[in-house]
């Protein structure tokens, strides 16, 4: 497969043991009853590119590795979470790490991926977000994240199983089709701080834009 930057075409949503928070940095999340729609619109949106051919200041983007991601994010849309192999869940999480991304604090019923009743509100904030005009044509990934306790088949399982509860949520509720949803689920493989491997900053959901490069310029 090819070897791609970190950047990419996707939101991600990743989910956790007993809660969940959404982003690839250490940092607090949003509290559900907290978050809006508009800071998530915000958090997510993609970054517009300069319309002139003109110096720029900043890296610019190597065409090839664009075109490599938006080929490999075209592969796993329309996947089911279970059928990405190894190699794709680490080829996504490479991608999204320099994506617009947001933490959201949404937790689920105990030992389940019944999202709770006081996370709701998160998760229709981010149905609506993810419908509005600013973020049309983008992917979003769901992925899943646990934290250290317990066994590694067990947590990928949970995560996986949180990450699709949140897609068919957003499905059935918004209307975003199963394509625009890509759901990967990480276990506890990747935790936000390892130096805490039980802390619940760990047991996460994630959100990144893997905004189409091509949208986010005009």
């Amino acid at each position: 497969m090819s070897r791609v930057s970190g950047r990419a075409l996707i939101a991600i949503v990743s989910i956790v043991a007993v809660g969940t928070v959404l982003s690839f940095g250490i940092g607090k999340a949003l509290a559900a009853d907290d978050v809006t729609e508009d800071q998530i619109i915000k958090a997510l949106a993609p970054t517009k590119k300069p319309l002139t051919r003109g110096l720029s200041a900043g890296p610019q983007a190597d065409p090839a590795a664009t075109a490599a991601e938006t080929k490999f994010v075209s592969t796993i849309r329309g996947r089911t979470t279970r059928s990405l192999s190894i190699t794709e869940r680490e080829e996504i999480a490479t991608i999204a790490k320099d994506k617009p991304n947001i933490d959201l604090e949404i937790t689920f019923d105990y030992n389940s991926a019944d999202i709770s009743q006081k996370s709701l509100p998160a998760v229709q904030a981010l149905g609506r977000a993810l419908t509005n005009p600013d973020l049309k044509g983008s992917t979003f990934v769901v992925a899943g994240h646990t934290d250290a306790a317990g066994g590694e088949g067990y947590n990928q399982e949970l995560s996986e199983r949180r990450a699709d509860s949140i897609k068919r949520y957003l499905m059935d509720k918004y209307g975003i089709g199963a394509a625009d949803l890509v759901t990967v689920g990480y276990g506890k493989s990747k935790l936000k701080d390892p130096s805490q491997p039980m802390a619940e900053v760990n047991r996460r959901v994630q959100v990144v834009n893997m905004e189409n490069q091509n949208t986010a310029s005009k």
